[in-house]
């Protein structure tokens, strides 16, 4: 049976009202959400979330919002601030609060990249920084539920759709100074971006869990297994290092001082090259023009590789199979069949061969 929790809704928000949930091994034993780790995020209730921001220090208005997120759980929530003091801004109203998908990142991999934000805004890149909970950690995990969290202020930005040459220089100039901060240490828990971690195990994963239908796996595994061949030696030649790891637009935005980067979560260590061409993805005339230009304005604050643009097409690759491997591993959420209703259908499968035999006969070409 479905359970409803008690909220007033107004204005797209929801207030808490009164609740007492049932237990979390009830939940767990007769759970419709899927896996164990799912399940977990519906134990996410309104009392939780709100608690969890208060763990802060804040006080809570009841009002929270939830926003758009699949891999984790995210929250918009109000809180009560002092008027009396300098006059607020409106986001000084709300913290984001972000729950991790259980079973996704450790501990560690989650710190390394609070470190890496660190890393950044000491060295005055644009980055939404974690606040720090009183025992001086930037991440905290429920009671009783295996779900870490975090609490981050609210800053009002914009993702363009498409950039400027203006503000392609800058994002060139700012990409070039992250990945110099990146490059200043070694991220120890974070994987490596190559063709093993996001090649080969995501087509094992793929074939072992008998996603791709039956028809299609022999060629599809072909094709990835040629593309990894060929992709292996410029994969070894390149270095690897601290980056975003999901550059594009989406994940750039755009405030009242200029462009910022958010949700480092994909955070890998992997050549410089990934962060570069998804924030310019296009090959056509004009996807080139765009990426020299941000790469003009790049190389006046670090040095670049040429040889690593080789890399492109096989990166975009991986993505395809990476991503193809995120919905099959997470379909037990009912939210992805939803997002993805044609996922298991045949002719999602023919569509990702054809897209992934094109990017063969491209890398063949380099």
């Amino acid at each position: 049976m479905l359970e409803c929790y008690p909220l007033l809704k107004l204005d797209g928000a929801f207030i808490l009202v009164n609740f007492k949930p049932r237990t979390q091994e009830f939940r767990l034993k007769h759970s419709p959400w899927g896996s164990k780790e799912t399940a977990h995020f519906y134990e996410l209730t309104p009392d939780k979330i709100l608690t969890a921001v208060e763990s802060l220090g804040y006080r809570c208005t009841g009002r929270c919002l939830a926003l758009n997120s699949m891999e984790n759980r995210v929250f918009d929530v109000e809180i009560e601030v002092d008027n009396k003091k300098e006059p607020p801004s409106k986001y000084d109203h709300s913290k984001i609060i972000k729950f991790y998908r259980p079973g996704r990142w450790s501990s560690e991999q989650i710190l390394d990249e609070h470190e890496f934000l660190a890393n950044l805004h000491e060295n005055e890149i644009p980055v939404v920084l974690p606040e720090k909970f009183p025992n001086g950690s930037t991440l905290n995990k429920l009671d009783n539920i295996d779900i870490y969290f975090t609490v981050f202020p609210k800053i009002g930005g914009r993702s363009p759709d498409e950039l400027s040459t203006e503000q392609l220089q800058v994002v060139g100039r700012l990409l070039a100074r992250l990945h110099n901060v990146g490059e200043s240490q070694i991220s120890n828990h974070r994987i490596k971006l190559d063709e093993v971690s996001y090649g080969e195990a995501n087509l094992k994963y793929l074939i072992d869990a008998k996603t791709i239908p039956i028809d299609i796996q022999t060629n599809y595994q072909k094709v990835v297994e040629n593309i990894l061949q060929k992709a292996s030696p410029l994969f070894e030649s390149a270095e690897s290092q601290r980056i975003h790891g999901d550059c594009h637009l989406g994940n750039l935005l755009w405030g009242q001082d200029g462009a910022f980067w958010v949700d480092f979560d994909d955070m890998v260590n992997g050549p410089c090259v990934q962060d570069i061409w998804l924030i310019c993805p296009g090959r056509d005339n004009y996807g080139i023009k765009q990426r020299n230009i941000l790469l003009d304005s790049y190389k006046m604050m670090r040095d670049f590789d040429d040889r690593t643009l080789a890399l492109i097409e096989p990166l975009r690759a991986l993505r395809f199979i990476h991503f193809s491997a995120w919905i099959s591993k997470r379909w037990k959420d009912p939210s992805f069949p939803k997002a993805f209703p044609n996922f298991n259908s045949w002719e999602y499968w023919t569509e990702q061969l054809r897209d992934l035999q094109e990017q063969l006969r491209l890398i063949e070409k380099i």
